[in-house]
């Protein structure tokens, strides 16, 4: 296989899941009590895939960092029920705490970083302040030292933003 066939594979993957990812948030969006369930068969069959595909967008994209709690039925056709979860039905302060705990990733911070924004717990400028600050490059230290610096910065951050509003 040549390496253009393995990046276009590789785009051909990525445009799959975003695709999946895109197609069960509209599902989302469109019950008022924020959530989905749904055969994943049924869903591999849509999306023309294997099952494991669904269980990677699922395991990468709807994660509760990004704001979601994923539920897994064994049997009866394998159901899955996705939930989007709101800050509002928490104390947002515990629950920045317990999500970010002593140390957390590049791409574990810029999904709950987006979860903030888009529930409109931060601004678009926090946004774009907290991102560049968690970002790799403006960490220069190696792991995992850098996931527990970016943990103690982004908790710190985000608390008094939340004292400010």
């Amino acid at each position: 296989m040549s390496e253009g066939q393995k990046r276009s594979e590789v785009i051909g993957m990525s445009n799959l899941s975003d695709n999946i990812e895109k197609y069960l948030k509209e599902l989302i969006n469109k019950n008022s009590d924020r959530s989905v369930s749904i055969k994943r068969k049924e869903l591999a069959y849509k999306f023309n895939c294997v099952p494991s595909q669904i269980n990677y967008v699922l395991s990468t994209r709807f994660t509760e960092n990004n704001g979601y709690l994923v539920t897994s039925r064994r049997g009866g056709g394998g159901y899955i029920e996705i939930k989007r979860l709101k800050f509002s039905d928490y104390n947002p302060e515990y629950k920045i705490t317990e999500l970010i705990g002593s140390s957390i990733s590049q791409n574990e911070a810029s999904g709950l970083i987006r979860r903030f924004y888009e529930e409109e717990i931060i601004t678009k400028q926090d946004k774009d302040v907290l991102l560049s600050c968690c970002e790799r490059e403006s960490l220069p230290i190696p792991l995992p030292i850098r996931d527990r610096v970016r943990a103690t910065l982004l908790k710190n951050v985000l608390l008094e933003i939340l004292k400010h509003k």
